[in-house]
């Protein structure tokens, strides 16, 4: 056997190891580029509506106690998530109209005394656990109130400008101050206070306002500590596709929103509203919730009611949320057809009245729970566009899964319209989802549709 010199031995083994360094390199960088995945929400939310609850205009009181008589309503109308505005103390200082904004918080362990205390919020998430349904509250992580309790304990917290000075995260938000996440001490407190609220008052996850303004990092690592007290549900106040990288279930299609709102005033069509939901589908992989809503808090009082803004298309819009891939939101009033926008700082009362729409809500609501075309995400049905002769101004789709199906046809127009079908994936039997009565469609089928109208079928 030959002797190597010291060397060569050495040059050989470097020879030997470099592909297993390469191969380690590679390993690592393919783990690194898998790293993140879209999250598969929690399997409670695959068959559930969400309702945001505006506690402060709930009731003359606005109190956790009041809002719990309530509970028996939501829970036969078919709500399955309640999502609270900001439950928190709100500031004084710079504090915007009589009552300050909810978003603008002053201690993010404690309750507003408005709405009651800590033990009865304790007991209204019990009871609303009791009736099988789940609780969120908004989380406002990008700023605070200018008297928050951090401006005195842990100044360093916040951002400061050249004058050493806090100032608002954006103009007009004079009433908050901007966070610094730089800080990673931040990180650790805004996560500890997050734990907070599902420790303490088992709440089932947050809505998180602005969320892309707070780096996606803050987020992920806030996931991963949520998720070993209890699998929570987390919804974004935004739209972008890598919130749900490791952090969200559920983001804003807000994309949605304004098409629906240009529609209504004639600037888009039915083949606009196509091409959204095909987007949609290279955009967000299936696993990704997006949320679908006509109205909300925010839409409601600087925008308009869903009466100002979608006019006599109103109904039919909320029914295309409820049937469309996504999850369907009402908004506080909503089914009681709220005509006024309500105020934002300044106390305001829903005005609750009979009105039909909370009948269309229930119906959309139990069509999602029993039929699995209509669940959420990956564990429901995608939607399919059938060949109409009218698709400028027609709009529909068709979802199926395991003999679950339904067909959706929406007139987009304030006029008249007929529509002939020539395509074999909506024949069948099924039953009007308003009327009840069965009917039978042919692959060749025709509608006649009035303005602004919609049909549901159901398998």
């Amino acid at each position: 056997m030959q002797i190597l010199r010291p060397h060569l031995k050495k040059l050989l083994s470097l020879f030997c190891i470099l592909p297993l360094l390469w191969a380690c390199g590679n390993k690592a960088k393919t783990e690194t580029e898998t790293t993140h995945k879209e999250i598969k929400p929690v399997e409670w939310s695959k068959n559930s509506i969400i309702y945001e609850v505006n506690l402060r205009q709930y009731s003359e009181a606005g109190t956790f106690a009041e809002f719990e008589k309530k509970l028996p309503e939501l829970k036969a109308m078919g709500v399955d998530i309640l999502w609270f505005m900001p439950i928190h103390p709100i500031g004084e200082k710079n504090r915007k109209g009589t009552m300050g904004s909810y978003y603008a918080v002053k201690d993010y362990k404690a309750v507003n005394p408005e709405h009651g205390t800590l033990e009865e919020f304790k007991a209204l998430v019990k009871k609303i656990h009791s009736m099988d349904m789940k609780v969120i509250i908004d989380w406002v992580a990008n700023h605070t109130a200018w008297d928050n309790i951090w401006v005195e304990s842990n100044p360093e917290f916040f951002n400061k400008n050249e004058k050493g000075e806090f100032f608002p995260p954006v103009d007009g938000w004079q009433d908050v101050i901007d966070l610094n996440y730089e800080n990673k001490e931040l990180w650790t407190a805004m996560t500890d206070a997050l734990k907070f609220w599902v420790k303490e008052a088992d709440i089932d996850g947050y809505r998180c306002d602005v969320a892309a303004m707070v780096p996606l990092e803050f987020w992920q690592q806030a996931r991963v500590e949520l998720d070993k007290i209890k699998p929570v549900f987390m919804l974004a106040e935004a739209h972008e596709a890598e919130m749900h990288h490791d952090a969200f279930d559920m983001t804003y299609s807000w994309q949605l929103k304004d098409l629906m709102n240009a529609v209504a005033k004639g600037e888009k069509n039915a083949l606009d509203i196509k091409k959204h939901f095909e987007n949609e589908k290279t955009e967000y992989k299936p696993e990704a919730y997006r949320m679908l809503f006509t109205t909300n808090h925010d839409e409601n009082t600087w925008n308009g009611t869903v009466f100002e803004r979608l006019g006599d298309g109103a109904e039919m819009f909320s029914v295309l949320c409820g049937t469309a891939e996504g999850m369907l939101l009402v908004y506080s009033g909503q089914e009681a057809g709220n005509e006024k926008r309500i105020e934002f700082f300044e106390k305001d009362p829903i005005k609750w009245k009979e009105h039909k729409f909370r009948g269309l809500f229930t119906k959309l609501a139990n069509l999602k729970e029993n039929n699995k075309a209509l669940w959420n995400g990956t564990y429901g049905a995608e939607m399919v566009h059938p060949t109409n002769d009218n698709d400028k101004n027609v709009y529909s789709f068709v979802r199926e899964k395991e003999n679950n199906k339904i067909f959706s046809i929406f007139n987009v127009t304030g006029k008249k319209q007929h529509v002939a079908f020539t395509d074999k994936v909506i024949a069948g039997k099924y039953k009007d989802l308003i009327t009840g009565e069965e009917v039978e469609i042919k692959e060749n089928q025709k509608f006649e549709l009035k303005p602004w109208a919609y049909l549901v079928y159901v398998k």
